[in-house]
Parts: structure tokens; C-alpha cells; sequence
């Protein structure tokens, strides 16, 4: 009578731990198409997980006054707040930085054209989500960069569709957006904020498994 019970609790307690492992499954696959072995993959996870907890200040903090209400908007109060930029290491910096390393072993005109496209369309996708910052859709970014990749790059589809996928989400997402989402945004703003799960890093990290298979 207890045994169903008790395997469907043990299997609902090990599915993140499922999703855990298969998410870094499907990350070492990306890598591995880009050309690194298994373990300079080992050390960018985990110089990735370590720098999700360090965000590097762009810019100087700003003070501002926020006006919050409690019990259904009955009940207001004033309290001040940082409001800033800045960069996660992990989700952000390092995924940033092996792009610009594998633009070093690709034909740089046509990577650079596939660039330009992901930018122009990362740029049409984005949206602000409040209290967040910026978000674009999950699965769209990477069938683009990885169709662009196809017919520009064709010999080295997973490099361009990682640099493309990357750079097009930082600066047609992040940077081009910054100013419309800062005007209403309140705290701090981290780009990459959300690490190894940040949309930076998962755009490239998709974009290169995709052009693999």
C-alpha cells in the first residue's frame, strides 16, 4: 500500500535533481560542439557557477526614493533605494568573453553579419519584465542565430551560432534596451543576472547544441 506512495514521493523529490543533471548534460554538449574538451568544460562550469554569486559594478549607484504600498495599497510608505547597473561574472562576463575567443577561429565578416542580424532581432524580441529587467523568448534567439550561422558559416555553424547567439542577446537585448528599462526600473539591474540560467548564456549555449546535432 506504501510502496507507490513512497516511490512517487522519492521521484518527485530527485526531479530537480533530474533537471539539474540534464541541464549540464545538454551545457557539456554545447561545449563540446564548440571545440572544447571535457575538462576545460568542467572548469568553465565552474568558474560559471562560482561567478554567478560576484556582479561588477558598471557605473556609479544612484539613490532614489520609492514610494511602497502594503495591506492592498491602503497603507503607503517612503523608503530609499540603490538603483544601478551592473555585470554578472557568470552569466554575463564569461559567456561574453568565450565569444570573443571564438571570434579569433571564425571567418569574422560573415560571424560579424550573423552578429548584426541576431542584434537587430534580440532588439524586436526583447521585454521589459517589471522588477526583473529584460527578457526575450527562450527558443527563438537560438533557431535564428543557428539558421544565420547555417547559411553564412556553414563550415563552423556551432562557433558563429554561439558568438552570434551571444553577442546579438547582449547588445540588442542588454545594452540597446538599457535606457528604456532603466527609466523604469528601481534597485539594481544585473546583466546575466541569473547566471548559468541567464538567457546570455543559455542563447549561446543552445545555439551552438543546435547547429552541433
Amino acid at each position: 500500500m506504501f510502496a507507490p506512495v513512497f516511490a512517487i514521493v522519492i521521484l518527485l523529490l530527485s526531479l530537480p535533481l533530474l533537471f539539474v543533471f540534464g541541464f549540464f548534460h545538454v551545457v557539456r554538449l554545447g561545449f563540446e560542439n564548440l571545440g572544447f574538451p571535457p575538462e576545460a568544460v568542467l572548469l568553465l562550469l565552474v568558474l560559471m557557477l562560482l561567478g554567478s554569486f560576484f556582479n561588477i559594478p558598471l557605473g556609479r549607484r544612484k539613490l532614489v526614493e520609492v514610494q511602497e504600498r502594503n495591506f492592498f495599497g491602503l497603507v503607503s510608505r517612503k523608503r530609499m533605494m540603490f538603483q544601478g547597473l551592473s555585470l554578472n561574472v557568470g552569466g554575463g562576463l564569461i559567456p561574453f568573453l568565450i565569444a570573443l575567443f571564438l571570434l579569433t577561429r571564425v571567418p569574422l565578416e560573415p560571424t560579424l553579419l550573423a552578429t548584426a542580424f541576431m542584434v537587430l532581432i534580440s532588439f524586436k524580441l526583447a521585454r521589459p519584465i517589471p522588477g526583473k529587467g529584460i527578457g526575450v523568448p527562450f527558443l527563438l534567439p537560438p533557431l535564428f542565430a543557428v539558421l544565420f550561422a547555417f547559411l553564412l558559416v556553414p563550415e563552423a555553424p556551432a562557433l558563429v551560432a554561439f558568438v552570434a547567439g551571444t553577442l546579438g542577446i547582449i547588445i540588442g537585448a542588454d545594452l540597446l534596451r538599457l535606457p528604456w528599462v532603466m527609466r523604469g526600473q528601481v534597485g539594481m539591474l544585473s546583466i546575466g543576472g541569473a547566471g548559468v540560467f541567464d538567457g546570455i548564456f543559455l542563447v549561446g549555449i543552445v545555439s551552438a547544441l543546435l547547429a552541433g546535432l
